[in-house]
């Protein structure tokens, strides 16, 4: 096993208006943009200090066929895509769409746990200089990974058998359950917990570092989003809101007060 699988490594938005999510998270997190046209559409990358941290594209024909709202997906790196992709249906996952190549990219496939939370899964291409790793906290990435599980056990047996992930801390949140923080090469990366009922199903979720929460949220509101919970204090000092962008796709923010 590589030092790198494991790690997630993007983000990407689906979306029904590219240019309205450019502009409200350009405006919300701080990313810039730039366009990369391929072969009959356009996929946008977020930038965070010039650094790739993700990317936006309108939700393909056969993902909008299926019924696939908006929505936030992480890639996780991995030694072998096909050799994953086989292991997580030996776990119990699903392979959504197999295998495929992305020509000076990588290999990537969509798939889902045992309970249907989806994410990608990606053998990067070799690249001439090291994958560049903001530290956590960094303005403009990815500071924490939540999955809403459809049952916290066997979920994290998932993912720990597919990517070596450790059991951290865990919460008590009374008649919510376990909130389990889970490990990798890089120390605390996220948490699992039981998936709250309002919630419809299991799903991933990622939060983007900002700097002032309640300046975030208002400019949440100012561009058309909405939050639908916090500003809550979290351990450590950080404050975080869920809330869902102009075309109904579910992100978060964690950031500080002050």
């Amino acid at each position: 096993m590589s030092d790198d699988h494991g790690r997630f490594i993007w983000y990407e938005l689906l979306t029904t208006d590219p240019k309205a999510a450019q502009a409200f998270y350009g405006d919300v997190v701080g990313w810039t943009f730039q366009d990369m046209p391929g072969d009959g559409f356009t996929y946008t990358v977020a930038n965070a200090d010039g650094n790739g941290v993700g990317g936006l594209m309108l939700i393909p024909p056969e993902a909008k066929a299926m019924g696939v709202p908006p929505n936030w997906s992480g890639y996780v790196d991995v030694d072998d895509c096909d050799a994953a992709a086989d292991k997580i249906n030996s776990l119990g996952g699903s392979v959504i769409r197999p295998p495929a190549d992305i020509p000076g990219i990588g290999r990537f496939a969509v798939v889902a746990d045992p309970h249907g939370a989806v994410f990608e899964i990606m053998k990067p291409a070799p690249m001439e200089t090291g994958r560049p790793r903001a530290p956590q906290g960094t303005q403009g990435h990815t500071s924490w990974h939540e999955l809403y599980a459809g049952e916290l056990e066997t979920a994290f047996a998932f993912y720990a058998a597919l990517f070596g992930w450790k059991k951290d801390e865990a919460m008590d949140m009374g008649p919510m359950g376990t909130y389990q923080l889970f490990s990798n090469q890089d120390g605390q990366i996220g948490g699992m917990m039981k998936k709250p009922d309002q919630i419809p199903r299991p799903a991933w979720l990622y939060y983007f570092q900002v700097g002032d929460i309640d300046a975030a949220v208002e400019r949440v509101t100012r561009g058309g989003g909405q939050v639908v919970n916090g500003p809550m204090e979290v351990p450590g000092g950080d404050w975080i809101i869920q809330g869902v962008d102009p075309q109904r796709a579910m992100f978060a923010l964690v950031g500080r007060r002050g």
